[in-house]
């Protein structure tokens, strides 16, 4: 039998501590039905008996207390909400619990924003992490020992697992379902949920929004340059002797206020362009290409592709209705 701890924070989303539960009482049950013995004994494990979450609309009943738990098998950190330093600090006696799980040889899961809970808990330094793309940036400036994966829906080392954002935990779930039992239960669970299984990027649905969260102010109005101006040719040296900075410097700055090079700011602002394009209007995917300054159709196709996880014309099809339409 694995003991599973489904932790109970402060703060956290009722989906993220719901889901995995049901998710593993439903693998005992597909177990039973072919003549095999319940693998797993799930628990919600809390500091006290009751939480309270998403603004007192749900109350959570903890199955048992967290000081009771000697050792468990596999250990799940549910997404956090609302603000998160205020949500970390109100679980900080969850941390050491954690860290002493861990050292006993639990396993320890975070899904989407329970990266943080996990990553201030100290396991997750010098490793890979995932979580919401939309707080990736948060993420790194909080804990900037942690190599987090951008883009990527499962990350595992040493025995740490987490997810990317939202509903993409239900992958890391169905993965851990696989590992403890079978391939099959896994596609049986996968089916019976409707999640598509083996789904391994959350590229396809990342807004490339900047990171504009530092204090080179030189370095935010090139970033701001290089937004206004992506459908034109733009190249390193013309930002460097735009802003008065040395090739070399300006490039070593950007790289370490943004975490990319110029090259790869300037790619992601012109295909988030061409996304926009694509999910609104019923233009071509060579009159979109040229809009956002690429004349090549090939390296165009390559790097929406990286970036997206998609080819333009996939892309287009799966966001933009009336593009799907056209082609019935």
């Amino acid at each position: 039998m694995k003991h599973v701890s489904i932790l109970v924070p402060e703060s956290s989303v009722i989906e993220a501590i719901a889901d995995p539960r049901y998710l593993f009482t439903a693998v005992n049950q597909f177990l039973q039905s072919t003549g095999k013995a319940a693998l797993f004994d799930v628990k919600l494990v809390a500091v006290k008996p009751e939480v309270r979450i998403e603004n007192s609309a749900f109350s959570v009943h903890a199955d048992v207390l967290m000081k009771e738990v000697k050792k468990t098998d596999l250990i799940f950190i549910p997404a956090l909400s609302g603000n998160i330093k205020n949500a970390i600090e109100l679980n900080k006696e969850m941390i050491p619990w954690i860290q002493q799980q861990y050292n006993n040889g639990a396993e320890v899961a975070s899904l989407c924003l329970g990266a943080f809970l996990l990553a201030s808990t100290g396991l997750l330094t010098g490793k890979q992490c995932s979580t919401h793309w939309l707080f990736a940036n948060d993420f790194r400036s909080m804990f900037p020992d942690v190599e987090l994966v951008d883009g990527s829906i499962i990350t595992e080392e040493q025995g740490l697992y987490s997810s990317g954002g939202a509903n993409s935990y239900w992958n890391l779930l169905l993965y851990l379902v696989e590992k403890y039992t079978t391939r099959d239960i896994a596609i049986l669970a996968s089916k019976f949920f409707a999640i598509e299984i083996d789904r391994t990027s959350q590229n396809a649905f990342m807004m490339f929004q900047g990171q504009k969260e530092h204090e080179d102010e030189e370095i935010k109005k090139a970033q701001e340059f290089i937004e206004d101006n992506y459908s034109d040719k733009i190249t390193v040296d013309t930002l460097a002797d735009k802003f008065a900075i040395g090739r070399r410097s300006f490039e070593r700055r950007f790289k370490k206020a943004t975490n990319n090079t110029v090259v790869e700011y300037m790619q992601r602002v012109k295909i988030e362009a061409a996304k926009r394009s694509f999910e609104s209007s019923r233009k071509n995917i060579n009159e979109v290409m040229f809009d956002v300054g690429y004349t090549d159709t090939k390296a165009f196709r390559t790097i929406f592709k990286k970036i997206t996880g998609l080819t333009p014309i996939e892309y287009r099809n799966k966001y933009n209705k009336q593009a799907e339409l056209e082609m019935v």
